[in-house]
């Protein structure tokens, strides 16, 4: 009954298709070359387009929560990297060094926008906070990531760069796009309300491109030398234990401080999630090439399995709610 659901959409399987042809026909030398301006000019336009996109009537108005924000803020910034790191006893020995690399990457990205919005609203929970949360997690993970990457990467030798340097990498590559596509935000999004797909489009191929370059890069650096099946296999392992435990903690905490269910939602769904759309472009930037591809493979596999069971969660929410409606609609007239 269930099962649909856990099948991989359509993008996932794109995603599996451009790894298997990096694996098989890596871009070499000047074909590599050509990828890289390429896929920085695709994420230019992709943040471009993301800029011209974002309501800032919907941030204005969600920006007066400001505890469910901080807590927000708190599990995608702070909770995260310290699971991360506090549980390298038993995480690491699951994968190889470089994959255990990219866990920690994982859990100092920001959170994701349009699936942690979309998960909310299928499960009735504050729809206009989400919108709020998730996007300042994306403005300020611009700032923040480049920093715990430079704190607590570089020990590990992935060939980080630095905070500053990072950072400004990113602003050039990312922010100045993006605020360009705010600026030009009256002109640009009508068309957009029109053309809604070519924003998918560019969303999506953006990270196909930088997949694949990433990947034909770590190829050729013989990538799959280095990962087996064994590893593989527990870095799926860690990332089911990773999303379990942000989705008990957020949930637990936002009970724990008084939220309103539809409060808690958005707490669980915003707190818990991590941004494919966001965490490969600054893995390109902030990561030698070599690297790339060891680095995001986690993040991959993480976001499809956060999807998965976030779709059944919030079915499951939703339920809930229904069953509440349909509890006071009862009980009402008798009173």
């Amino acid at each position: 009954m269930f099962r649909p659901r856990f099948l991989p959409d359509n993008f996932t399987l794109a995603l599996v298709a451009t790894v298997a042809l990096a694996s098989v026909w890596p871009a070499r030398g000047a074909l590599g070359a050509d990828f890289e301006t390429l896929t920085a000019v695709a994420i230019g336009l992709l943040f471009f387009l993301h800029g011209a996109k974002l309501s800032r009537e919907a941030i204005i108005a969600g920006a007066t929560h400001w505890r469910l924000h901080l807590l927000v803020l708190a599990s995608t910034f702070v909770l995260f990297p310290v699971l991360g790191l506090a549980l390298k006893p038993l995480l690491a020995p699951l994968v190889t060094p470089q994959l255990y690399l990219g866990v920690l990457f994982l859990c100092m990205l920001p959170a994701t926008v349009q699936s942690a919005i979309a998960f909310t609203s299928i499960a009735r929970g504050n729809v206009a906070a989400a919108v709020c949360s998730a996007s300042a997690s994306t403005l300020i993970g611009i700032f923040i990531t480049p920093v715990l990457v430079s704190l607590f990467v570089v020990p590990h030798r992935a060939g980080a760069a630095s905070a500053w340097s990072s950072i400004g990498h990113i602003m050039l590559q990312l922010m100045a796009p993006f605020v360009a596509g705010q600026l030009l935000r009256g002109w640009i999004h009508p068309w957009l309300a029109r053309h809604g797909g070519a924003l998918k489009f560019v969303d999506q191929g953006s990270i196909l491109l930088v997949v694949y370059t990433a990947f034909s890069a770590a190829v050729v650096q013989g990538l799959w030398k280095q990962v087996s099946f064994s590893s593989l296999a527990g870095l799926l392992g860690v990332c089911a234990v990773l999303l379990a435990l942000m989705l008990g903690l957020t949930g637990w905490s936002a009970r724990r401080l008084g939220f309103t269910k539809e409060d808690e939602i958005t707490i669980v769904f915003c707190g818990s999630k991590k941004s494919l759309a966001s965490g490969i472009p600054m893995a390109k930037v902030l990561f030698a090439s070599g690297a790339v591809g060891a680095v995001v493979l986690p993040l991959m596999l993480f976001h499809q399995i956060q999807l998965m069971v976030c779709a059944v969660l919030a079915r499951r929410y939703a339920r809930r709610a229904h069953a509440a409606s349909a509890q006071d609609a009862v009980v009402t007239p008798l009173r």
